[in-house]
């Protein structure tokens, strides 16, 4: 037992099926963009492109890529056969090994001839420096993303009355200057309110932009997207092939679905991804599912069973990670930040994580950062067995909920071990009601305006969500409801039997735990910096807000739960705990009834939960009694980036 992975044990006891083996490499294929000539693959005389070697790589071959940037799509002509006859894709030597979609253009003149203005009002006498370029045609290769609008090829579950269309219907090139993304504006006259901005004319074939600044973009360098992919099979089903170490950028890819990465494994099943670093996606970074629900199901098709590690997803626009019917998934220790910028969740594909059915699967030790209108990560219908553990899961920009698990009947998925921290919400100001006085006190129902969730279940029966901090979420710590309506369709459920145990709640705006019903289970939970009605149980009604010892008394929830009073904050990297003011004055002994705890090193011990004997950094737990939270130990400061040296 103490050599067991603990953090692999899937909720059903099982251990998640690793199959990766050593590959005994039969054949070496070498590139490099800067050798002389084109040679023969070998060491001495290498590939000047990377797709020269993937048209001859068969099972066994290692293709080793030196440094440099290379300005293709691959597209693999085979697939490995099983984990020890791989193909493999890897960076070699010191440098780094960059595939970009973009192209460099160099030529510019001065664009005249618009209005800056939508009145027909005289040109203003200090112009700002805005410039042309005309596209060359044989850049495109029969792909032209500044043609192509965003909008994806299934438009049927967009709600356009809920949604601003404009990204949609933005176009799918993008233009980098020195390497950082211009931001695209629909009309011509946008760019004179804001620098950085470019504009494509209707056909596609100009664009104008403008720098920071006034600069000329002569002395910069200015590289637009030419290529849709970085590295993807033109055939699907490919499979057992490794990507390693490889930087992919500027990939001009739409919103899905279908789901497209800039690294795709098109519908292929046993890949490994690792040590890679995906940049500036216009849509979706890496692809591991069936593509899209359109394709004809084929009888015992393998979907998934892929391996992303160690790898960068930066500034995906929709999503960073998407997987269709993708079973068997190992995503672990990838950082995801800054995903979601096009603005387009109500697309409802969006997500760093987006993943449909996934079965089997184990989400661990990642790094979520400021994504942007979109849930950090997305179990969406149908997931069974699923763990998701010790992630660090940050600062959700105009996000709904960090954690979305959707419409699952069947089986257990467990949420263990994670932090939660800082989820903002999205929704108008302007539509939360006014309440004066004493306006607000009475009603039997809560309005539904507000959001920004921890975890967010919706129609998702059996939750476990175990030892996790959650912190500085705009409504509550865990949001349920039912989705009674769409079972015809294998897709609703009661959210019940839900087993909320041992997780801390920080300083949540409007509840630690909302229920639906009272047909869950909440223990050793601890809650701190948290008054009013935090406890909450909306059915039947009218609901119920309560705080700890009424929970205790009319729910029998939490018998062995806490309220605590101290301080906790982080920057990603460590948690601190301090124990800070005193509580608020309350009239009557009501301190004295809710029984604060003042420091972490006051926490109670509980009692541990079986499937969860591991804590965030993997270290074993007491068998016997354990600490709420995440961390096996109390202790003034966390090192969160430490999992790596404690497992």
């Amino acid at each position: 037992m103490t050599n067991q992975d603990l953090s692999a044990i899937l909720p059903d006891g099982t251990s998640f099926d690793f199959w990766e083996t050593n590959c005994a490499y039969t054949r070496e294929l070498h590139v490099d963009c800067a050798a002389p000539e084109d040679g023969d693959g070998s060491a001495e005389r290498p590939f000047r492109t990377i797709n020269a070697a993937a048209r001859l790589a068969t099972p066994g071959t290692r293709v080793l890529i030196h440094p440099g940037v290379y300005r293709e799509c691959v597209r693999p002509a085979m697939g490995g056969t099983d984990p020890a006859h791989m193909i493999s894709y890897e960076a070699r030597g010191e440098g780094d090994v960059i595939i970009r979609a973009s192209e460099q253009v160099t030529d510019f003149i001065p664009s005249t001839g618009w209005r800056l203005s939508r009145d027909p009002s005289p040109a203003p006498a200090q112009r700002p420096d805005i410039w042309e370029h005309d596209l060359d045609p044989d850049m495109f290769r029969g792909y032209n993303p500044f043609c192509a609008v965003n909008i994806l090829h299934d438009r049927l579950f967009i709600e356009y009355d809920k949604t601003d269309m404009t990204p949609y219907l933005n176009r799918r090139g993008c233009i980098f200057c020195d390497g950082t993304a211009l931001q695209q504006v629909a009309l011509y006259n946008q760019m004179a309110e804001q620098e950085n901005t470019y504009w494509v004319e209707a056909n596609g074939q100009k664009v104008h932009f403008r720098l920071k600044d006034g600069q000329d973009p002569h002395q910069h360098r200015i590289e637009l997207t030419v290529r849709e992919q970085c590295f993807a099979p033109d055939v699907p089903f490919l499979s057992y092939i490794r990507v390693k170490g490889l930087i992919c950028e500027h990939a001009a890819t739409g919103a899905p679905v279908p789901q497209r990465g800039a690294i795709s494994c098109y519908r292929g099943h046993h890949w490994v991804i690792e040590d890679c670093e995906v940049n500036w996606s216009n849509a979706v970074a890496i692809d591991v599912g069936n593509e899209c629900w359109h394709h004809e199901l084929i009888p015992d098709q393998i979907i998934g069973h892929s391996v992303v590690r160690r790898c960068k997803i930066r500034d995906a626009g929709v999503c960073g990670i998407a997987g269709l019917f993708a079973t068997h998934m190992l995503i672990e220790d990838n950082e995801i930040t800054g995903t979601g910028w096009q603005h387009m969740e109500l697309s409802w594909e969006a997500g760093a994580i987006k993943l449909h059915n996934s079965v089997n699967g184990l989400i661990r030790r990642n790094l979520f950062q400021r994504t942007y209108w979109a849930d950090h990560l997305w179990l969406d219908c149908g997931n069974v067995n699923n763990r998701i553990t010790a992630n660090r899961f940050l600062d959700g920009i105009n996000q709904r909920e960090a954690i979305f698990i959707e419409c699952t009947r069947d089986g257990v998925n467990l949420i263990d071990n994670n932090i939660i921290w800082n989820v903002e919400g999205r929704f108008d100001p302007a539509r939360v009601p006014a309440e004066p006085g004493s306006s607000g006190w009475y009603k039997l129902r809560e309005h539904d305006v507000i959001n920004g969730y921890g975890i967010y279940g919706e129609g998702t029966d059996r939750l476990q969500i175990v030892h996790n901090l959650i912190g500085k979420c705009r409504h509550s710590g865990y949001y349920a409801k039912p989705v009674p309506f769409r079972l015809g369709f294998d897709r609703g459920g009661t959210s019940r039997k839900a087993r909320l145990l041992n997780n801390i709640f920080y300083d949540c705006g409007e509840a630690a735990i909302v229920l639906p019903t009272q047909d869950n289970e909440s223990e050793g939970n601890v809650f701190v910096r948290m008054l009013g009605g935090y406890l909450r149980v909306m059915y039947p009604e009218p609901e119920v807000c309560l705080h700890l010892s009424a929970w205790q008394e009319f729910c029998g929830f939490d018998l062995h739960g806490q309220n605590g009073w101290f301080d906790m904050e982080t920057d990603g990297h460590t948690l601190r705990v301090a124990q800070g003011d005193e509580p608020p004055f309350m009239p009557g002994n009501a301190l004295e009834h809710m029984h604060f705890l003042r420091s972490m090193e006051a926490l109670p011990q509980v009692a541990p939960v079986p499937n969860v004997q591991g804590d965030y950094y993997g270290q074993a737990r007491d068998e016997s009694a354990v600490l709420p939270g995440p961390f096996a130990d109390c202790s003034a400061s966390y090192d969160l980036d430490n999992q790596a040296s404690a497992r």
